[in-house]
């Protein structure tokens, strides 16, 4: 007799990231009898990445103080899926090494290299630690300079590695986190109080967005937090101007779910410029010999108009929940400031312009748009570009000239080519469509616009039966305000779906009908399944009926992926055709922007936020303990002033929760380490053989 024997979920260690953090250069070389403009470049390489950062530049100076974190993930973004749980190949870390590059900022003159360190990851793994390096000369390049002449470089190198528990093991933590944007207030919340304790708040953001954003809880706690930063804020032109737990969140999110927005809107336009670059400098004192500024500000002029028309020209494109989070924010501003007419434009302008796509013009690099840092020619026409696309998109104050904004006399003067009403009323339509507080209809509403045409095969409608009689072959014709089907092109319309009325559109499975390329349209009368003749025109099919139906306030979150056959959902077996969906929708977005996301790992990430920053957590309990539990005067320290406590007895009550589940997930921790010492066999590569002789 055998017996099945019971499975044993095992912790998983995947490599996680660094954190290096570049601190200070001593002894750099002069240039040309002077001292540099420095700037660092930290790279994590590979034999297929070269993930690169880059540091401010430090004016005139040998020895510059940088003091600047950058964290990279050990882990291939391709790999972040949960199929592959994380599971690195060894020798891809083992072919891993971070470098840092110094550099003299040449001011459009060719950057002059001062030299570089390599450190392997390898030699990293499970320590930290910061030394002082001796910048060396390029392998391959000039050698002329001694070792001892091109200056050292302290660096602080990080090397973080998660042991992610199963996953029942974090479902307390998880749900309150999840409750967060529930809580009232929502600064009393797991999540707000993660980012108080924690001192660098990026390294809440990445994991809490990613978090929210898988179990759909983003838009509600970004719209929470949002409003507790505008409590504070007491001027319209100051709105969401702060690097605050709400603007990184969104900035955050933005860049998860905006990375195929970007491609299909200014990766063509940055491709032309970084492969074919035009002169476009217009500062009198960075001209070059044989220059002309006229025909630089031409060059400047046409790069601008191509890059703004595209991004305004581009809202049918912005993702659906990037749509409902400036949406929440332009409500939330209006009812902030009544009496501001242009604060619903400033509050989403300050996000979409400032904070995405001129961030993403300046460095399109690091939104994966070019595979490495411009040169210098090119950033600098780049930033010129960023610059004005910023101007023209701010709302920050209607009342005062954009031209005011240009500290540099040359940019007020290129500026002035511009009509700025006609711009201004540009962005104002973009705005409206990518965040409308009223019709929340999507661009090109107002008119009915021919959008796609074509012959595909329709279910008739109410035959429960499988055949393929039962199908038909249809003219479909989609507008930006309604679906309709003919029998014959030109044809009156046999029915009629308004846009307004179509609540998703998802893939069909084979298994329903035992036809390929077939997808759905959902609406507030009957499920409408269709065939395609192959499936490139499913697919495009299905992403302009997302586009346009992106707004639409009434769209499902679930849905059933297989039709409603002989009494029955094909799919979860329910027997009442009006049954809740069974699976959570997925075209709210682009097909290759969808994620997969290990909450797992991420929910180990933020405990281990939280395990480092028990003594805060503590300190303010402490401080919550002594107001709401015993009445006693607010403490008064360097380690609690800070802490943004608006309801002492609901924050108490939280950070007793959480602090009980950091101890349980740290004694889980501990466990699992004892176990894992007391079994690791002597040679094994937990505990290695140390020596020659055994």
């Amino acid at each position: 007799m055998f017996r099945r024997s019971k499975e044993i979920k095992l912790p998983r260690i995947p490599p996680v990231c660094l954190s290096e953090r570049i601190k200070e250069c001593h002894g750099l070389p002069l240039i040309n009898g002077q001292n540099c403009d420095p700037y660092a470049t930290v790279s994590l390489v590979g034999p297929s990445r070269n993930d690169q950062k880059k540091t401010k530049v430090k004016k005139k100076t040998s020895n510059p103080q940088f003091n600047e974190t950058f964290y990279f993930e050990v882990t291939r973004s391709s790999s972040y899926t949960k199929k592959s749980q994380f599971q690195v190949e060894e020798e891809d870390i083992e072919k891993l090494e971070v470098r840092v590059d110094l550099w003299n900022n040449g001011n459009l003159i060719q950057d002059v290299f001062l030299g570089e360190i390599k450190v392997p990851v390898k030699v990293l793994r499970n320590d930290s630690f910061q030394a002082w390096y001796l910048l060396q000369p390029r392998e391959n390049g000039n050698k002329s300079s001694k070792t001892d002449e091109l200056g050292s470089l302290r660096l602080n190198i990080c090397y973080t590695e998660d042991c992610v528990l199963p996953s029942e093991d974090y479902t307390s933590l998880r749900n309150l986190l999840l409750k967060s944007p529930d809580v009232q207030p929502i600064s009393a919340s797991a999540a707000c109080i993660l980012g108080e304790v924690c001192r660098d708040k990026y390294d809440v953001v990445l994991p809490l967005v990613r978090l929210l954003l898988h179990h759909q809880k983003l838009v509600s706690f970004v719209t929470g937090v949002a409003e507790l930063d505008l409590k504070d804020t007491q001027e319209a032109n100051t709105i969401f101007r702060g690097n605050t737990l709400a603007t990184r969140c969104v900035d955050e999110m933005m860049k998860i779910v905006g990375k195929h927005y970007l491609k299909v809107t200014l990766k063509p336009i940055l491709d032309e410029i970084c492969e074919s670059p035009k002169p476009c400098e217009i500062d009198p004192i960075k001209l070059r010999e044989g220059d002309n500024v006229e025909i630089n500000k031409e060059n400047l002029r046409y790069y601008v108009d191509k890059v703004f028309n595209t991004i305004v020209q581009s809202s049918i494109s912005c993702p659906t929940l990037m749509c409902d989070v400036f949406y929440a924010l332009r409500h939330l501003a209006a009812n902030r400031f009544p009496n501001d007419p242009h604060v619903q434009y400033s509050a989403v302008s300050s996000f979409v312009f400032l904070r995405f796509f001129a961030v993403a013009v300046v460095s399109p690099h690091t939104f994966h748009l070019r595979p490495h840092h411009p040169d210098a020619q090119t950033s600098r026409t780049l930033t010129l570009i960023s610059k004005t696309i910023q101007t023209l998109g701010s709302w920050g104050s209607l009342s005062k000239s954009k031209i005011s904004s240009f500290k540099e006399t040359f940019m007020c003067e290129f500026f002035k080519t511009f009509q700025e009403e006609k711009f201004t009323e540009a962005v104002k339509k973009f705005l409206d469509d990518v965040s409308s507080t009223e019709s929340r209809e999507p661009s090109g509403m107002s008119e009915s616009v021919t959008l796609k045409e074509g012959e595909m095969y329709k279910r008739a409608q109410g035959r429960t039966l499988i055949g393929k009689k039962n199908f038909k072959r249809r003219w479909f014709h989609l507008t930006s305000k309604e679906l309709t089907y003919h029998k014959q092109q030109d044809k009156d319309p046999l029915y009629i779906i308004p846009i307004k009325n179509i609540l998703a559109v998802e893939k069909l499975e084979e298994s329903s009908f035992n036809k390929k390329n077939m997808f759905q349209v959902i609406h507030v009368e009957k499920t409408l399944y269709i065939q395609a003749n192959n499936c490139v025109e499913a697919n495009e099919w299905r992403e302009a009926l997302c586009r346009v139906t992106r707004c639409n306030q009434r769209r499902l979150s679930v849905y059933h992926p297989s039709a409603f056959l002989n009494g029955s959902w094909l799919c979860c077996k329910a027997t009442l055709e009006n049954t809740v969906g069974c699976t959570p929708c997925t075209a709210g977005v682009p097909a290759d922007i969808q994620i997969e996301i290990d909450g797992d790992r991420e929910m180990e990430r933020i405990y281990s936020l939280f395990a480092i920053s028990m003594p805060k957590l503590q300190k303010m309990e402490e401080t919550c303990e002594s107001t709401a539990v015993y009445q006693g005067p607010q403490k008064e320290s360097d380690d609690c002033s800070n802490f943004n406590i608006e309801d002492s007895v609901a924050t108490f009550h939280t950070l007793q929760q959480i602090i009980a589940i950091v101890e349980k997930l740290r004694e889980s921790h501990e466990k699992y380490q004892k176990t894992r010492s007391s079994s690791a066999k002597y040679g094994s590569e937990e505990n290695p053989i140390v020596g020659k002789g055994s």
